[in-house]
């Protein structure tokens, strides 16, 4: 399913949802840009409840998660601690090449990362997402309502128990702000968020 046809003539609805930036964040976007990027955020998915997430073009964060994002399980899901799952585009691709049905959204990220080590993406790194900043908290057990994502149904193909490195992982917001497709991933903290700048 692509962006624009999941989007459709609420395209600009959701867009208009973010807050117009500031002058300082114009001014930050424009530091960022300067600087070498790791990643890219290439989707940005959401949901009233459950799976598959889907696509949307903007987003705000929160220290409780992007807004508009429901989980229906939040024992195990959603918190601040799990206010967002991210995972990476390599992996979906490779997965796809494998023939799993997967996509984007599809095992419940909220954060589509392009251009990143996925590997090294552990527990207590932190990323700069754009102007929102998150802390990795823990890889993201796969759960039954993600194995449509999977041609056998079996999701321990993103276990991290079973395929180390293959894992989403989830993360908890440090710094609140707005997410755009096409934004830069930092790991670290961005320079231009630093405290010499």
């Amino acid at each position: 399913m692509s962006m624009l046809h999941a989007e459709g003539s609420d395209a600009a609805l959701r867009v208009a949802e973010v807050p117009p930036e500031t002058a300082e964040l114009a001014g930050l976007r424009a530091r960022q840009a300067a600087r070498p990027v790791h990643g890219r955020v290439v989707s940005l998915n959401r949901s009233p409840g459950g799976v598959p997430k889907l696509p949307v073009m903007s987003v705000r964060v929160t220290h409780e998660g992007v807004d508009g994002d429901r989980q229906e399980d939040k024992r195990h899901h959603g918190g601040a601690e799990r206010a967002l799952s991210l995972y990476s585009r390599e992996r979906i691709d490779a997965l796809r090449m494998e023939g799993h049905p997967i996509f984007a959204g599809s095992t419940g990220e909220n954060v589509t990362i392009g251009g990143l080590d996925w590997s090294a993406i552990v527990p207590g790194t932190v990323l700069t997402l754009g102007e929102v900043e998150a802390e990795v908290t823990s890889y993201a057990a796969p759960c039954t309502g993600i194995a449509g994502s999977f041609s056998d149904g079996r999701m321990v193909r993103i276990s991290q128990l079973v395929h180390p490195g293959w894992s989403r992982v989830y993360a908890r917001v440090t710094r609140e702000g707005s997410l755009r497709v096409g934004d830069g991933v930092w790991v670290g903290v961005a320079p231009a968020y630093s405290s010499t700048s």
